[in-house]
Parts: C-alpha cells; structure tokens; sequence
C-alpha cells in the first residue's frame, strides 16, 4: 500500500497586531510558529491602533515567513499549500496577510488557502490533542468574540451562542482600563486577581431570556465601573485585587454555567477551549473543577497557542485542503465574516 505523503502549510496571520508564520506538518504537527508581537507599541495608545498594525505588518511579514520557513528547515518548494486569515479581524491588518499570500501561492504556483480566524482559534486544539476529534462543543473566548460552537466535524461548525455585546475580552480591557491597570486587560487582571478575594464584591451574572447559551457582559463591567465610582463619591478606598477577583469571578462562573448547559443539551461529551481569553489561569481551573466534577474530557490549547498564532491557522488549512477548499486569487479580506462562511 502506498505511504500517504505528509502535508506541509505555510500558515500566515495578521488579522490583528500580531504578524505570525508557521508551518504546519498534517495540520497538527508544528514544524515552526513565529510571532511577531505590537503589544509594546499598541500600549502607548491603551489599544490597537488598525493603522499603525497594518504599517507594522508591512514592515515584518517578509522576515516573518522567511525565519518560519528557516526553522521548519523548508524552502517553497517542500510545500504543498499557503493557507492565511482572510477574516474576521481589521481590514487593513488583514489584507497585509491576504496580499502576501496571494504572491507566494502565485509565485510559487501553490494552492491557496483561506481561513476563518475563529476556525483558527477552534483548530488549535488539535496540535496538542493528538486524539480529539470532531465532534465536540467549543467555548471561543477572545478579545472581539465569545461564541459556543458546535464542532460537527472539520470545517463544520454551527455557532449555537454568542455575545449580545461586549465580548468577555473586551470586558476585561475596559475593566482593566477602570482600575488602573492599563493595556492589553486581559493578562493585567488575571495576574492581579491572585491577590484578591473572588467573594469580596457580587457583581452581576447575565442571563439572556430565551437564548440560554447567549452572553451578555455589559452589565457586569458597567457594575464595576458603577462600583468604582460609588467608592470615589463616598471616599472609600478601592481594593483593586478584589475587584479585579470579583469581576474576573463573575466572567468566569457565566462562561463555564453555559459551556457546561451546552455539553449537557447537546449530548455530546467532550469541551473544548479557544482563544486568547482561554490562557486566564482563573478560567482554565474553573472550567477544569467543573468538567471533571462531570466526567467530561477537556480540551485546551497552551497559552501560546491561545492568542494570535499561524500555527492554528495552519492547523484549519490543513482540514479546509483536504477537505478540497481553495480560494482564488481574488480572495479579500472580509473583515466582519461569519464562521462557516466561504
């Protein structure tokens, strides 16, 4: 019987202020995954600035590829396919990626890839999970999304939750902005919480009527800004561990009550987690009591592999190749694209 020949990806991402390259063998195994990270220059500003991450973009996404394809130890000619972000992200951002690969696949004759980022976020399970398989229930928790999926299988997703407003990322940036703490939020709060008490202060947890596994996190960050400013008209001190706690607490509990319900209803007994918001400490330990306490085997990428990364990407181009997908090179960035679109 003829050996199946390994697949290799050239994976790129810049769909927001990272400028990432990775290649990906069989879509689960990493041959490279190269990061080139804006934090430091977006925090001046206290978030991203599109037109200054789509210059930055420009200015690394050829040394990128080429250290990406330097430590894969692979020249154009190994590989089999170019697969990149086409959306959802910032237009400028994404079209900086999207240009790049349309010139190397043509250059090269290689096919061409597209890939949705969240289907990105999904697939980076798999690099560190040899054995999970679709289908399973996917919690994505990023700076711009929090969605439950259901995974039917490679490629097939059917969103059967998701944010009425603010995403848990964002609600933590502006929490985090509150308090103090600054840019990116995220990373800020779930280093501080350590240090306070989860129970000092109840905010909020937000139920949707008639769409159980929708979220809602306005509520809860305008009752830590309400908080903050009823302690500043009374003179009270804030203790900012504890806020950071609480409200990091009430994201949690909310997120982990619908991820759990959605397993439940949908019979399907395996959880998986995603994106940049999935690295939080308090998050992964709640979702980890609450799954074993279930018998429900859970998934979850490193932290490195939970924020921006061309190897997640190279890991959904992998299934969406095999699966026959190829875009034109007409593809486009589509900044505001569903999951499960093409």
């Amino acid at each position: 019987m003829e050996e199946k020949k390994d697949v290799l990806i050239l994976a790129i991402e810049s769909s927001c202020d990272e400028t990432a390259a990775a290649v990906v063998k069989n879509g689960r195994e990493v041959l490279s995954n190269v990061i080139s990270s804006q934090i430091a220059l977006h925090t001046l500003y206290g978030g991203v600035v599109p037109e200054i991450a789509s210059r930055k973009h420009i200015e690394k996404i050829n040394y990128v590829i080429q250290e990406a394809l330097d430590q894969a130890h692979v020249t154009l000619e190994d590989l089999d396919a170019i697969g990149v972000t086409y959306g959802p992200g910032l237009v400028g951002a994404l079209l900086v990626g999207v240009a790049e690969a349309k010139a190397i696949a043509y250059a090269a004759k290689l096919p061409l890839v597209g890939v949705h980022h969240i289907e990105g976020h999904i697939s980076a399970n798999y690099i560190e999970n040899k054995e999970l398989e679709p289908p399973f229930i996917c919690l994505v928790v990023s700076g711009g999304h929090t969605h439950l999926v259901v995974v039917k299988d490679y490629g097939k997703y059917e969103i059967i939750g998701r944010t009425r407003d603010d995403a848990a990322g964002e609600a933590f940036d502006k929490v985090a902005r509150a308090i103090g703490l600054g840019y990116p939020g995220g990373p800020k709060i779930d280093k501080l919480a350590k240090e306070g008490n989860p129970d000092a202060i109840h905010f909020p947890r937000a139920k949707v009527e008639d769409a159980p596994y929708d979220f809602s996190f306005s509520g809860v960050k305008s009752a830590v800004l309400n908080y903050l400013n009823g302690c500043q008209m009374k003179g009270e001190p804030v203790v900012e561990a504890d806020v950071a706690a609480s409200f990091q607490k009430a994201i949690c509990d909310v997120l982990v009550d619908h991820a759990i319900q959605a397993v439940k209803d949908y019979k399907i007994p395996k959880l998986a987690m995603a994106g940049g918001v999935a690295s939080n400490s308090a998050l992964r330990e709640a979702m980890k009591t609450a799954c074993e306490k279930r018998n429900i085997p859970f998934y979850y990428p490193s932290p490195i592999l939970c924020t921006d990364n061309a190897a997640m990407i190279g890991a959904a181009a992998y299934y969406e190749y095999m699966n026959g997908s190829r875009a034109g090179l007409d593809l486009n960035a589509v900044p505001n694209l569903k999951l499960g679109e093409r």
